[in-house]
């Protein structure tokens, strides 16, 4: 597995190589707001430590501003974090096993590339990237909630804000539901609708 991490910033991260699920990148989805935002999920094998170690650092970073513009000098005792545990929160799905995972969104389209043959290239569209490909991502946590955020709703914590990505290998689609050719496979040839 390829390491492509790097620290931009104390919020600002390259983490790779991931996997990527529920990737709406080209075209925004509306979320429960009304709001429309690109996203995806970002999933992170639990022994890539040093991915892992280094959200720990950049999500840290985000509380310790947080304390100071957001939360009255203080971080709080119930503040959410972005990366969660796969197994834990998503039991039910083997995509997650032995994952930790970030959901993250933005306002603006991503930058979306494939690297191929060495070079990177502009991703045109789902055939170049897709839920259930490895690559790279440029993230940027941030705090949230406290007097000055109503958007919060009362909520605190810090949040993962998508910037770019780049696909760096090919895997399996995560799309779920089936193959056309399969299901209807056995109506060709001599077959007819009734």
């Amino acid at each position: 597995m390829a390491n492509y991490n790097k620290r931009i910033s104390d919020t600002l991260v390259r983490l790779g190589e991931v996997r990527f699920s529920y990737a709406h990148v080209f075209v925004p989805q509306e979320n429960d707001q009304g709001e429309e935002k690109y996203s995806v999920c970002v999933l992170i094998p639990k022994k890539d430590t040093d991915t892992v170690k280094l959200v720990e650092e950049a999500v840290e970073a985000a509380r310790q501003k947080g304390k100071v513009s957001n939360w009255g000098g203080k971080i709080p005792a119930k503040c959410k974090s972005p990366l969660r545990d796969g197994d834990e929160d998503r039991a039910d799905d083997p995509n997650y096993a032995g994952m930790y995972f970030i959901n993250c969104n933005s306002r603006n389209k991503p930058g979306v590339r494939v690297l191929e043959n060495g070079q990177v290239v502009e991703a045109l569209g789902t055939e170049d990237f897709y839920s259930g490909c490895w690559g790279a991502v440029t993230l940027n946590f941030f705090p949230y909630g406290g007097a000055a955020d109503k958007k919060a709703k009362g909520n605190l914590g810090v949040g993962a804000g998508l910037n770019n990505l780049i696909k760096t290998r090919d895997d399996e689609r995560l799309a779920g539901g089936t193959d056309a050719d399969a299901d209807f496979s056995d109506l060709g040839g001599d077959s007819e609708l009734d």
